[in-house]
Protein backbone atom coordinates (compact mmCIF):
# COMPACT_ATOMS: atom_id res chain seq x y z
CA UNK A 1 0.00 0.00 0.00
CA UNK A 2 1.42 3.38 -0.89
CA UNK A 3 -1.63 5.52 -1.68
CA UNK A 4 -0.98 8.68 0.34
CA UNK A 5 -4.71 9.50 0.16
CA UNK A 6 -5.47 6.66 2.61
CA UNK A 7 -6.30 8.27 5.98
CA UNK A 8 -3.81 7.36 8.68
CA UNK A 9 -0.81 6.55 6.50
CA UNK A 10 1.09 9.53 7.91
CA UNK A 11 -0.10 9.32 11.52
CA UNK A 12 3.37 8.36 12.81
CA UNK A 13 5.45 10.83 10.76
CA UNK A 14 5.90 12.95 13.90
CA UNK A 15 8.18 10.28 15.40
CA UNK A 16 9.98 8.86 12.35
CA UNK A 17 13.72 8.45 12.75
CA UNK A 18 15.82 8.56 15.90
CA UNK A 19 14.82 10.09 19.23
CA UNK A 20 16.22 10.44 22.69
CA UNK A 21 13.60 9.45 25.24
CA UNK A 22 13.13 10.58 28.84
CA UNK A 23 11.11 8.05 30.86
CA UNK A 24 9.14 8.70 34.02
CA UNK A 25 7.66 5.56 35.58
CA UNK A 26 5.51 4.98 38.63
CA UNK A 27 7.52 2.58 40.81
CA UNK A 28 4.51 0.64 42.17
CA UNK A 29 1.56 0.31 39.80
CA UNK A 30 -2.02 0.06 41.04
CA UNK A 31 -0.77 0.31 44.60
CA UNK A 32 -1.77 3.89 45.44
CA UNK A 33 1.85 5.05 45.39
CA UNK A 34 3.28 8.30 44.11
CA UNK A 35 7.00 7.49 43.86
CA UNK A 36 8.30 8.02 40.32
CA UNK A 37 11.55 6.79 38.77
CA UNK A 38 13.21 8.74 35.93
CA UNK A 39 15.72 7.48 33.36
CA UNK A 40 16.60 7.82 29.69
CA UNK A 41 16.62 5.74 26.54
CA UNK A 42 16.47 5.88 22.76
CA UNK A 43 13.99 4.99 20.06
CA UNK A 44 14.24 4.64 16.29
CA UNK A 45 11.12 4.25 14.13
CA UNK A 46 10.89 3.44 10.43
CA UNK A 47 7.91 2.83 8.14
CA UNK A 48 6.86 -0.48 6.59
CA UNK A 49 4.35 -1.44 3.91
CA UNK A 50 4.24 2.00 2.29
CA UNK A 51 3.26 3.67 5.55
CA UNK A 52 0.53 1.20 6.55
CA UNK A 53 2.89 -0.18 9.18
CA UNK A 54 5.97 0.74 11.16
CA UNK A 55 8.38 -0.67 13.68
CA UNK A 56 10.53 0.91 16.34
CA UNK A 57 13.61 -0.32 18.18
CA UNK A 58 13.91 0.95 21.74
CA UNK A 59 16.65 0.96 24.35
CA UNK A 60 15.15 1.44 27.81
CA UNK A 61 17.88 2.27 30.34
CA UNK A 62 15.82 1.17 33.33
CA UNK A 63 18.11 1.38 36.39
CA UNK A 64 19.22 -2.12 37.33
CA UNK A 65 17.38 -3.73 34.39
CA UNK A 66 18.20 -2.08 31.03
CA UNK A 67 16.56 -3.77 28.05
CA UNK A 68 15.63 -3.52 24.39
CA UNK A 69 12.10 -3.69 23.07
CA UNK A 70 10.19 -3.14 19.84
CA UNK A 71 6.76 -1.95 18.77
CA UNK A 72 5.08 -3.18 15.61
CA UNK A 73 2.17 -1.13 14.28
CA UNK A 74 -0.28 -1.89 11.49
CA UNK A 75 -3.06 0.22 9.94
CA UNK A 76 -6.37 -1.26 8.82
CA UNK A 77 -7.24 1.10 5.96
CA UNK A 78 -10.88 -0.05 5.97
CA UNK A 79 -11.44 1.15 9.55
CA UNK A 80 -8.62 3.67 10.05
CA UNK A 81 -7.63 1.80 13.20
CA UNK A 82 -4.05 1.06 14.17
CA UNK A 83 -3.01 -2.06 16.07
CA UNK A 84 0.15 -1.93 18.19
CA UNK A 85 2.07 -4.92 19.54
CA UNK A 86 4.97 -4.71 22.04
CA UNK A 87 7.87 -7.15 22.16
CA UNK A 88 9.96 -6.90 25.34
CA UNK A 89 13.51 -8.23 24.97
CA UNK A 90 13.31 -9.63 28.50
CA UNK A 91 10.53 -11.97 27.33
CA UNK A 92 11.60 -13.07 23.84
CA UNK A 93 8.94 -14.79 21.80
CA UNK A 94 6.00 -13.14 23.60
CA UNK A 95 4.04 -10.39 21.85
CA UNK A 96 1.78 -8.41 24.15
CA UNK A 97 -1.91 -8.11 23.31
CA UNK A 98 -2.61 -5.62 20.50
CA UNK A 99 -3.64 -2.10 21.45
CA UNK A 100 -6.16 -0.67 19.01
CA UNK A 101 -7.04 2.94 18.32
CA UNK A 102 -6.54 6.00 16.16
CA UNK A 103 -5.38 9.59 16.05
CA UNK A 104 -7.99 12.35 16.30
CA UNK A 105 -6.84 15.97 16.06
CA UNK A 106 -3.22 14.94 16.69
CA UNK A 107 -3.96 12.81 19.78
CA UNK A 108 -3.57 9.05 19.49
CA UNK A 109 -5.54 6.85 21.88
CA UNK A 110 -5.07 3.07 21.93
CA UNK A 111 -6.60 0.57 24.36
CA UNK A 112 -6.55 -3.14 25.19
CA UNK A 113 -7.70 -5.58 27.82
CA UNK A 114 -4.76 -7.19 29.60
CA UNK A 115 -3.73 -8.52 33.00
CA UNK A 116 -1.43 -7.10 35.67
CA UNK A 117 -0.16 -9.35 38.44
CA UNK A 118 -2.93 -11.80 37.58
CA UNK A 119 -5.72 -9.18 37.70
CA UNK A 120 -7.74 -8.14 34.64
CA UNK A 121 -7.13 -4.51 33.64
CA UNK A 122 -7.76 -2.11 30.80
CA UNK A 123 -4.63 -0.42 29.46
CA UNK A 124 -4.53 2.85 27.53
CA UNK A 125 -1.72 4.45 25.53
CA UNK A 126 -2.11 8.14 24.66
CA UNK A 127 0.14 10.10 22.29
CA UNK A 128 0.03 13.90 22.70
CA UNK A 129 2.10 16.90 21.57
CA UNK A 130 2.48 15.23 18.16
CA UNK A 131 2.83 18.65 16.53
CA UNK A 132 5.80 19.65 18.73
CA UNK A 133 9.51 18.74 18.80
CA UNK A 134 8.83 16.70 21.98
CA UNK A 135 5.90 14.28 21.56
CA UNK A 136 4.68 12.49 24.68
CA UNK A 137 3.47 8.91 25.22
CA UNK A 138 1.59 7.96 28.37
CA UNK A 139 0.40 4.62 29.67
CA UNK A 140 -2.46 4.23 32.16
CA UNK A 141 -4.13 1.24 33.84
CA UNK A 142 -7.76 0.87 34.87
CA UNK A 143 -9.12 -1.80 37.18
CA UNK A 144 -12.73 -0.70 36.72
CA UNK A 145 -13.24 -1.03 32.97
CA UNK A 146 -12.08 2.49 32.16
CA UNK A 147 -14.09 4.44 34.76
CA UNK A 148 -10.86 5.64 36.41
CA UNK A 149 -7.24 5.56 35.25
CA UNK A 150 -3.83 5.52 36.89
CA UNK A 151 -1.12 6.99 34.67
CA UNK A 152 2.01 4.97 35.39
CA UNK A 153 4.49 5.67 32.60
CA UNK A 154 5.36 8.80 30.62
CA UNK A 155 7.86 9.10 27.80
CA UNK A 156 9.01 12.41 26.29
CA UNK A 157 10.64 12.09 22.88
CA UNK A 158 13.25 14.52 21.54
CA UNK A 159 14.12 14.07 17.89
CA UNK A 160 17.81 13.34 17.36
CA UNK A 161 18.75 15.35 14.28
Amino acid sequence: MSDSSVPGLHDWDFILGSSRVHHRRLVARLAGGDEWQEFDGTSELWPLMGGAGNVDDNFVDLPGDPYRAASLRSLDPATGLWSIWWLDGRRPGVLDVPFVGRFVDGVGTFEADDTFEGRPIRVRFVWTRTDTPSPRWEQAFSEDGGQSWETNWEMDFIRAL
